[in-house]
């Protein structure tokens, strides 16, 4: 299925096409096959011959809106079609009290009693659990605001870097030690790197370090500032790169599949998954705006091959800063008008929780 530029607006669409349209998706978004003229002229308020009902569709063909997969078969939505079908025509409504009760126990319980990482690992599980999708979070770990820093030599000329922040999230990292460095300079290092950080994210500690390097530089012995500067700017410049990516419930999306030429689809997305590189530039994107994002398959490299949709929104800090964002990876028949108050609902709630 190929994504394609519609050539036509909502306003070209008469009543009937309209009808025809919106059924044939919905169809290929509960079923995940081709619709038939003849199916179609059943449905109720359909009231047109399988004759003009080909018609139309032929119409909506040349449109870029559907395609056949076979000579014989019905149609189907290309990824243009649904990009309009979304865009133009599809419903959202809203969550059921049931929906959001469950969502807010499961997120609200792991907050309670967890840190602000298992906080979104449980989201990202709960949007998996509920859409039967993948549910995927990125955040910038980078926002996190740290208590202690602690170095630790573990060989010669290495050491592990603990980081504890505020929220009680604990990352280590190893980082190269400068050959000759004395155990005090560790020492000396931890206790000023201590005092520099706490409270603030690793982007203003970092800030602040130049700040007084440049006015204490004859303060610090060469080793230490070596030090220093490798254990800061290793540990920042990883998180600015990357981040932390959370992907709960992959195995959810072989429940999807219709056909062995699925197998391949999924396939392909896993090795979408595990190329992070490509995920989270994608969800850097839809950090871009407000409110939820949707990329229809080819609209993003990462899913050209595999044939997937993903569903995100961002998340802020009390600040308003967007941190991160979170959603439902799945094949690009989802349930939008389900999924698309899910994402949004949890966003906002994860937001809340992380102030």
């Amino acid at each position: 299925m190929t994504l394609g530029v519609p050539s036509v607006s909502l306003g070209d669409l008469d009543k009937r096409s309209r009808e025809i349209f919106r059924a044939i998706v919905e169809s290929y978004l509960d079923t995940g096959e081709p619709v038939g003229s003849r199916n179609l002229s059943r449905l109720p308020g359909i009231q047109l011959s399988p004759a003009s009902i080909r018609n139309v569709m032929s119409d909506l063909e040349h449109a870029g809106l559907l395609y056949s997969p076979h000579t014989s078969a019905g149609r189907m939505p290309t990824e243009g079609g649904l990009r309009f079908f979304v865009d133009a025509l599809l419903e959202v409504g809203d969550l059921t009290r049931e929906e959001r009760d469950q969502i807010d126990i499961q997120v609200k319980a792991a907050r309670s009693e967890r840190t602000s990482e298992q906080l979104l690992t449980e989201a990202s599980q709960m949007l998996s659990g509920l859409s039967r999708g993948a549910g995927v979070v990125f955040s910038h770990k980078a926002d996190v605001r740290l208590r202690h820093v602690e170095f630790v030599r573990i060989e010669p000329l290495k050491a592990l870097v603990v980081l504890v922040g505020d929220d009680g999230s604990v990352e280590n990292r190893i980082v190269d030690l400068p050959p000759g460095l004395p155990q005090t300079a560790l020492m000396e290092a931890s206790n000023y790197l201590t005092s520099l950080i706490r409270g603030r994210t690793l982007a203003e500690a970092r800030r602040e370090l130049e700040t007084q390097r440049d006015r204490h530089q004859k303060e610090l012995d060469e080793l230490t500032a070596k030090l220093v500067e490798a254990g800061i700017a290793t540990r920042s410049g990883v998180v600015d790169a990357a981040g932390s990516l959370i992907v709960r419930g992959r195995s959810n999306l072989l429940s999807h599949l219709e056909a062995e030429q699925d197998l391949e689809r999924i396939r392909l997305l896993f090795d979408d998954l595990e190329n992070k590189r490509d995920l989270i530039q994608l969800l850097a994107a839809a950090e871009g705006g407000d409110g939820v994002r949707i990329f229809i398959g080819s609209e993003n490299k990462l899913f050209s091959l595999s044939g997937s949709s993903i569903v995100v929104s961002p998340f802020r800090d009390q600040d308003d800063r967007i941190i991160g964002v979170l959603g439902v990876i799945g094949p690009t028949r989802l349930n939008y008008a389900r999924i698309i108050p899910m994402v949004d609902y949890t966003a906002r709630l994860v937001g809340r929780l992380l102030r």
